[in-house]
């Protein structure tokens, strides 16, 4: 089974903080090699802001480290390893593992997919690069099962993103082999504030009516407000709202009222009293279903729990469900978290609580993670939300 060992640490110098997490990687694995353990092959690396001017050094750093290791990662304003995050400060997690060298496939932008039968894919993306959702749809075309998860790389300075290199633009990332067994769940922030309605008529970004009426009056009237009210007079509220979209064959709102895995949630960036229409940030079009929506702590926390259950019901002997037969009896051997910067740090109460919340759920199992610009599950960009994947070995 593949042994997945982490290390993180803080420092204004990247150089102590890769030597301080380097030791505890080692350490890990002096105590795996004594077992069935094999030399590491490959490595996940996310660093905070604050040493992105540094990322081109930090690689050369890694690869001399730890020869014929493959190395992906990015940056984000945040960090995470189990039960930790780092925010605001200079910061680095890392992740060895050795997975056998033809189960995955490191590409980039100068680096295409050829060599394995993806079957999924860990993707970072810069939020800067053109048509970047018709990217992120190709390469989900590309891989068998169609599922990609990862995100948006998130910098005050550079964004980068490392895949056997360091890079600016475009996507990069590590596709699996079916062989590599993994399961990965999507929680959402967001709490919806009205019923879902079906988009009856739009143009590009415009939703100009909802189930037949006008869009502005059912915003309005989610929130409690007047229609007959001017709607600057109402700008704190409608500034705190959020529009949640999924295609119409998707499900929007699953138990207890919470969004469901498909909900893509969006800004609202405009009102158009003449026309009595919402502008949102992303395209829209008739027979899409949509959903206003605000942030909310307890429901976020509700849902992450809920999906950490989730994974631990499917991997336990007793799992009912039979369409995964492959996964009875397995256990968590690493895992990945990408969350958004909007719900790290006090969003959940006080300084690593979301992450304390998946360890707590999940135990310790080793895993790495960043706060990105946007959640990459399935084929779409998200907001607001979290995603974990667990990698999985046989118990």
């Amino acid at each position: 089974m593949p042994s997945f060992v982490t290390g993180h640490a803080t420092h204004p110098d990247w150089r102590m903080a890769l030597a301080l997490a380097a030791a505890q990687l080692d350490a890990q694995r002096a105590a795996i090699e004594a077992g069935p353990g094999g030399p590491p092959t490959l490595g996940f690396a996310y660093l905070t802001d604050a040493y992105a001017p540094q990322a081109e050094a930090l690689l050369a750093e890694l690869r001399q480290r730890w020869p014929g290791v493959a190395w992906v990662g990015c940056v984000g304003v945040g960090v995470a390893a189990s039960g930790v995050e780092y925010f605001d400060e200079p910061a680095l997690v890392l992740m060895l593992c050795d997975l056998p060298a033809g189960c995955f496939e490191v590409f980039s932008g100068v680096r295409p997919l050829h060599r394995i039968a993806a079957f999924s894919a860990l993707v970072h993306a810069d939020p800067a690069t053109p048509d970047l959702a018709e990217l992120i749809t190709e390469l989900s075309d590309r891989v068998d099962s169609g599922y990609l998860f990862g995100g948006l790389a998130a910098s005050r300075s550079a964004t980068v993103h490392l895949a056997d290199g360091v890079w600016q633009g475009g996507l990069s990332g590590v596709a699996f082999s079916e062989d590599v067994a993994l399961l990965s769940r999507v929680t959402q922030g967001c709490q919806p504030v009205g019923p879902v309605r079906t988009i009856t008529r739009a143009e590009r970004n415009i939703v100009a009516e909802l189930d037949g009426a006008p869009a502005l009056p059912c915003l309005l009237g989610d929130l409690g407000l007047d229609a007959a009210l001017d709607p600057r007079s109402a700008l704190p509220r409608l500034r705190a709202t959020l529009a949640g979209l999924t295609d119409g064959d998707q499900v929007a709102v699953g138990r207890g009222g919470q969004f469901g895995p498909d909900v893509r949630v969006r800004h609202l960036v405009g009102l158009d009293p003449g026309r009595q229409a919402v502008a949102v940030a992303d395209m829209v079009e008739p027979g899409m279903r949509l959903a206003f929506c605000t942030r909310d702590v307890d429901a976020a926390r509700r849902d992450l729990v809920r999906i950490c259950s989730e994974i631990r019901e499917e991997l336990s002997p007793e799992a009912a469900d039979i369409t995964l037969p492959a996964l009875t009896g397995r256990r968590i051997e690493g895992a990945i978290y990408v969350s958004c910067a909007g719900r790290g740090g006090p969003h959940f109460g006080g300084p690593s609580a979301e992450l304390q919340l998946v360890r707590h759920a999940l135990g310790d199992v080793p895993l790495v993670g960043f706060f990105a610009g946007g959640e990459i599950a399935h084929q779409h960009v998200y907001g607001y939300t979290g995603v974990l994947t667990v990698f999985t070995g046989r118990a």
